[in-house]
């Protein structure tokens, strides 16, 4: 379905009023889920907050030990047991909890940047992994109490990330082949392995 902004909305208001609390937006890099994510945050006003995925990226150093530096974004150059229990720690919602967000001017992680709330109504999640079927990422979807999955025209998205990544400092040259060296094999991977959300919206 392609929903509007306000119909998604009614469907998060939906979900908070039967008492959940953490919505996920997953889908392929370049999809749009920080753009829509951001967009439902602020219709909804007080109450509502982000927790992206990507603040959990690990940091270059790390990175360049494991020698998987080449291909940042890829499932395992996250730190996803961090991930899993930040999601946990909101659920219980016993206390404030401190999460990392990305910094795409940096390409790094910052820590301790974005505090979620006890007396947040609706936390927002996104990123490519959320229903991803591996070993650690099967562990986020159990604390998610809906995922939603984002689809976008290949040829719209793949155009995007280009542009995303010239904006951050790469050659445009640089950039498609970053795109299709490690985003594209990325998005493929979110296609052939995520499990079935509860809704899927197109873009």
């Amino acid at each position: 379905m392609q929903p509007d902004l306000t119909e998604l909305l009614r469907r998060a208001r939906g979900l908070v009023a039967r008492g959940g609390r953490v919505l996920g937006i997953a889908g392929a890099p370049g999809a749009g889920k920080s753009t829509l994510a951001a967009e439902l945050v602020a219709a909804w006003g007080d109450g509502a907050q982000l927790l992206p995925m990507d603040g959990f990226h690990l940091a270059d150093d790390e990175l360049a030990r494991l020698r998987r530096g080449d291909r940042k974004g890829a499932p395992d150059t996250f730190d996803v047991d961090g991930y899993v229990a930040a999601l946990g720690r909101v659920r219980a919602r016993r206390a404030d909890v401190l999460v990392p967000r990305f910094d795409r001017s940096r390409e790094a992680a910052i820590a301790g940047s974005l505090r979620v709330s006890v007396a947040t109504e609706l936390v927002v999640t996104e990123g490519n992994y959320l229903l991803l079927d591996a070993p650690g990422w099967r562990d986020v979807r159990p604390l998610l109490d809906e995922c939603w999955l984002l689809v976008a025209d290949d040829e719209v998205r793949a155009a995007q990330l280009v542009a995303r990544h010239v904006a951050h400092g790469r050659t445009d040259e640089a950039a498609r082949a970053w795109v299709l060296a490690v985003d594209e094999p990325n998005a493929a991977l979110v296609a052939r392995a995520s499990g079935d959300a509860d809704l899927v919206v197109r873009r």
